[in-house]
């Protein structure tokens, strides 16, 4: 979201909601005890930043869209390190590269972020597929999953968007071209998210999180197999980075294109750019690798500071 489509008000709200799932999410992950962690969110925020600059034509729309990453994130590394991780990806493209609006961060963490890894993996996702073992069940999950968390993430830009008032959209037709898009795109990325999980699956199904209580992940060792999963991720997240440019779809994605069936524009407004953004808009050859680097550093140093408290609480006691 654009910061023209939310009001202060709304945005707020969105803030205090981000800040506190982000908070309670920091201390859900000092909890997990399985030492490829670190690697995989590092890695894996990589990998979803790039695949997240790659907009995928949807065919007979002119529309375009792009995975999300919340239901392959929480399949990996549980629902509250899938979330930290996307929200880092959420916050540097919106410091470095002004992609959606600063006061808008928070709708967009709490529209992409929350709903997908803590609401549609775990309630969805986690039901269906079970402990991974059935890759028919991975597909059917990731597919479903990833249509109710963009399906709910599309109800909640037009819930946002009419709360807000800044802006003349009929909340009613807005709200049924939003749906029926991200219908859609949800789709797509779900049969995406299958073909990433059932590679995993049958290569290395330990990796893939299947604690029953699905908050305290079990896994531990890096294995040799474990070594090459996280590999196979970070050259696909430098091919993607690299190549994003070739790649993506010029088509406006799902909110400019249900902006534009509208108002005849793809956009209402122009978000603030952000004055640590650098690159806006990814003008760069360079950005997706850039900004892939960034997203990995930020993870390991949110990792370091977030286990170095539990060592020094379980020091203490």
């Amino acid at each position: 979201m654009a910061d023209a489509l939310v009001s202060p008000a709304v945005a707020g709200v969105a803030g205090a909601v981000a800040v506190a799932l982000i908070a309670v999410s920091s201390g859900k992950i000092k909890k997990i005890e399985r030492e490829d962690i670190v690697p995989l969110m590092g890695v894996l925020g990589a990998f979803v930043f790039a695949a997240q600059m790659i907009n995928f034509s949807i065919p007979g729309t002119g529309s375009s869209g792009h995975i999300i990453g919340g239901i392959l994130l929480a399949a990996l590394i549980g629902p509250w390190a899938g979330f930290i991780t996307l929200c880092s990806v959420l916050i540097i493209q919106c410091l470095i590269f002004a992609d959606g609006g600063l006061m808008a961060l928070g709708c967009n963490i709490v529209n992409m972020a929350a709903v997908s890894c803590l609401v549609a993996a775990p309630l969805v996702y986690k039901p269906i597929a079970g402990r991974g073992k059935s890759i028919l069940r991975i597909t059917v999950g990731s597919i479903i999953a990833s249509i109710v968390g963009l399906e709910l993430g599309a109800v909640l830009v037009t819930v946002e968007t009419e709360l807000s008032g800044v802006t003349a959209l009929p909340a009613k037709e807005f709200l049924g071209l939003m749906t029926a898009i991200h219908l859609a795109i949800g789709a797509l990325e779900g049969v995406a998210t299958a073909i990433v999980l059932s590679f995993v699956a049958s290569y290395k199904p330990d990796m893939l999180y299947s604690h029953k209580r699905y908050d305290v992940a079990t896994v531990k060792g890096l294995s040799r197999k474990g070594k090459t999963v996280i590999t196979v991720f970070a050259v696909l997240a430098l091919i993607m980075a690299a190549g994003f440019t070739w790649f993506a779809s010029g088509d406006p994605d799902g909110l400019e294109w249900s902006i534009a069936k509208i108002t005849g524009d793809t956009e209402i407004g122009a978000a603030a750019i952000p004055s640590t953004a650098f690159m806006p808009d990814y003008d760069s050859t360079f950005a997706g690798v850039i900004g892939g680097v960034i997203v990995m550093v930020l993870l390991w140093c949110v990792c370091a500071i977030i286990f170095r408290r539990r060592k020094a609480s379980i020091k203490h006691q």
